[in-house]
């Protein structure tokens, strides 16, 4: 395994937008459902086993070798947010950029072309992991990381909660991290019909709601 690369692809300084975006934690914040460390880890927990899940077998099967134009699609199917599908395409253009910079690939390229407007942000992740030589289990790691360091460093801004404490969260959920990953990879053997499709409807409905704030720090 291309251990340094999967470190550069994981590194929350890589420059794909993600760090404009708090994973919904800003409207459950807003809402009073995530007020400590201790919520924080539950909504992590949550996040990571429905939405996360669903992504890091998406990322996993691009990273396999299946079309990731059908992989697009069943990412939409499994979107029902039409905020958050924006959201997704909108990060997948900012990753295809810097990945083209970083780790160029004919396979990339073509979904530039065929997607100008930007794919599924876990597709390219997946295409971009294959690209850096790792696997589909590093694919579905960094989704799965990204899952929960999005809302867990959004929660810190929002809240001001101890960063150490936050971190421990984190820490804490590194089982789980691990066995969603072996879970979406082992399930890209199936085919793209057979992914994981779990979802969190309370994430689209105040995905829908946070889209239209006036005023907000993140940008989802």
């Amino acid at each position: 395994m291309n251990r340094a690369a999967l470190l550069v692809l994981a590194d929350g300084r890589f420059p794909a937008g993600g760090h404009a975006h708090s994973g919904g934690a800003e409207p459950a914040v807003e809402a009073g459902r995530i007020r400590d460390a201790e919520d924080l880890a539950a909504f992590c927990r949550g996040r990571l086993h429905t939405t996360g899940l669903t992504s890091a077998a998406l990322a996993a099967a691009a990273a396999h070798g299946l079309d990731p134009l059908a992989l697009d699609e069943a990412a939409d199917a499994r979107t029902p947010s039409p905020a958050l599908r924006a959201v997704a395409r909108k990060l997948g253009r900012q990753l295809m950029r810097a990945a083209r910079a970083t780790w160029p690939s004919p396979e990339l390229a073509a979904l530039a072309e065929a997607r100008p407007r930007g794919a599924h942000q876990p597709v390219v992740l997946g295409l971009t992991a294959r690209a850096a030589g790792l696997g589909p289990e590093d694919a579905a790691h960094c989704v799965a990381y990204e899952t929960v360091s999005g809302p867990a460093t959004a929660a810190v801004r929002l809240l001001s909660l101890n960063p150490f404490e936050v971190t421990a969260v984190l820490a804490r959920l590194a089982p789980e991290l691990d066995r969603v990953a072996e879970q979406a990879a082992a399930a890209v053997h199936h085919g793209i019909e057979a992914l994981p499709a779990a979802s969190a409807p309370l994430l689209d409905v105040t995905a829908e709601a946070h889209a239209a704030w006036p005023v907000r720090l993140f940008a989802s």
